[in-house]
């Protein structure tokens, strides 16, 4: 069997057919696994790419998607409801107080500022020192004046004396005269030297007179190198500062300096004020009794006022005039003092309508010996509601005005498109604006205009919070 064996093996060795035979049954076997793993590699491959395929595809077609609604949405607007105020609630109109008395304290004396002796906040009395002012021209003329009296009152005894030589030669003529020892002219010449001498002595009192009339003007004027207060109150305002150079007012320009407004301008006082009621509480209150000249030269040095009680200047409506009367008592509301219950009385009215805003100008006053209000603060007048006083008022939520073209304007909504109106601004009143003309109650107007807010554009409504409604 071991023979037989070994016979077969030599065979297949020396066989040419059975030895390829043998190596390539051998080869598949070998690289199968690799064509299966490659196959399965690239199976992979192609469902990663589609499936990244179909989510860019969606994710595109998702973005597109929200462009073109993005695009074609209309904008959201906060809106409200034009309402005419509650005639139940009376007459609203704001006001500004301002003091009972104020004025500016102007410099009568050329020089330096020597000395301040007050700031502002500071409360004077009537004649206090305020400031001293050194005049070293002042001093020197009061000096002059001084030796000029005396030197006429030297001349005046000088006069007296050769009067009374006149006199006693005078006196001894009439007795020698009636004698004869002298003739008669010689007696009249010595009564006409006698009245000449009287007449000289005349003069030199006249002189003496004048002389000291310059040196009381001198002294005078000596004396506003002390500034004073005219009046007991609070300074409100210094315009100077030690070693400021300061002048009598209009000396540098050779003529008075104009006063400034609400001290005699016709563009001040309490026409002013009442002009700049509608100024509301945005900043830009009354300019009544504001310092128009620069300070130092010619313009004022201190402002001083009065307190104690305040005045408040209205704009009644000519509707509504009739029934302001004087020693009426009105509430009013302070920004600064929401929860404080004040009451203001009329004490005067201008009794007159104005021609060109149709109101009457009404002054009403405030206690104020506690110092708790301040002058400048705006102010809420409410009158009593009058029947037959005609409709209230439009009113608007201010945001809601736009400045166009200088032009003031309101965005109204009408159809679901916005369409601007030109308005006419009223009085304003801190939270809310009274619309004249271009408004009728029952539009929608949109509260805050943003750059989305076109003329024509399409929007959408959103009523607007209670804190935004007039």
């Amino acid at each position: 069997m071991a023979d037989e064996r070994d016979d077969m093996r030599m065979q297949h060795q020396h066989d040419p057919q059975h030895a390829p035979l043998t190596e390539h049954a051998h080869a598949p076997k070998s690289r199968r696994p690799l064509f299966v793993f490659i196959a399965v590699f690239l199976l992979v491959f192609a469902l990663v790419l589609l499936f990244g395929w179909i989510s860019r595809r969606g994710d595109r077609e998702d973005i597109n998607k929200r462009a073109e609604e993005a695009k074609s949405a209309k904008p959201v607007v906060e809106t409200a409801t034009v309402q005419g105020a509650k005639a139940q609630a009376g007459l609203t109109v704001p006001g500004t107080t301002i003091p009972l008395t104020q004025a500016y304290v102007y410099a009568r004396a050329n020089g330096y500022l020597k000395k301040r002796y007050v700031d502002i906040g500071d409360h004077v009395r009537a004649g206090q020192l305020l400031a001293t002012i050194d005049a070293p021209d002042l001093d020197a003329q009061v000096i002059q004046a001084r030796e000029q009296v005396a030197q006429a009152e030297q001349q005046l005894a000088q006069q007296q004396s050769q009067l009374a030589l006149a006199t006693v030669t005078v006196q001894r003529y009439r007795v020698l005269v009636q004698k004869g020892v002298f003739s008669r002219q010689d007696g009249d010449t010595q009564e006409a030297n006698y009245s000449s001498q009287v007449a000289n002595v005349a003069a030199a009192q006249r002189n003496v007179d004048a002389y000291k009339a310059n040196l009381a003007h001198e002294i005078s004027l000596q004396s506003y190198e002390q500034v004073r207060a005219p009046f007991a109150g609070v300074i409100t305002e210094r315009d100077v500062d030690v070693g400021a150079l300061v002048s009598a007012a209009g000396a540098t320009t050779g003529g008075a300096a104009p006063p400034p407004q609400g001290q005699m301008s016709s563009t001040g006082g309490s026409t002013q004020a009442g002009q700049a009621n509608t100024a509301g509480a945005s900043g830009a209150g009354s300019t009544a009794a504001t310092s128009a000249q620069s300070p130092g030269q010619g313009g004022p040095l201190f402002g001083i006022a009065q307190v104690n009680r305040l005045r408040i200047l209205v704009s009644v409506p000519e509707s509504y005039a009739g029934a302001v009367r004087v020693g009426q008592r009105a509430p009013i509301d302070l920004q600064e003092m929401p929860n404080a219950h004040l009451f203001a009385e009329v004490t005067r009215t201008a009794d007159s309508i104005d021609p060109n805003s149709r109101t009457m100008l009404t002054e009403l006053q405030i206690d104020n010996t506690d110092g708790k209000l301040v002058a400048g603060m705006y102010a809420v007048v409410t009158f009593p509601p009058v029947t037959g006083s005609g409709p209230g008022p439009l009113l608007i939520d201010g945001n809601a005005i736009a400045i166009r073209h200088d032009q003031s304007e309101v965005a109204t909504v009408v159809g679901g498109k916005i369409h601007f109106v030109p308005v006419t601004i009223g009085r304003d009143f801190g939270s809310a604006t009274e619309i004249l003309t271009g408004l009728k109650a029952g539009d929608v107007i949109v509260v805050d205009v943003t750059d989305d807010v076109v003329e024509g554009a399409a929007v959408q409504t959103h009523a607007a919070s209670e804190a935004k409604r007039p």
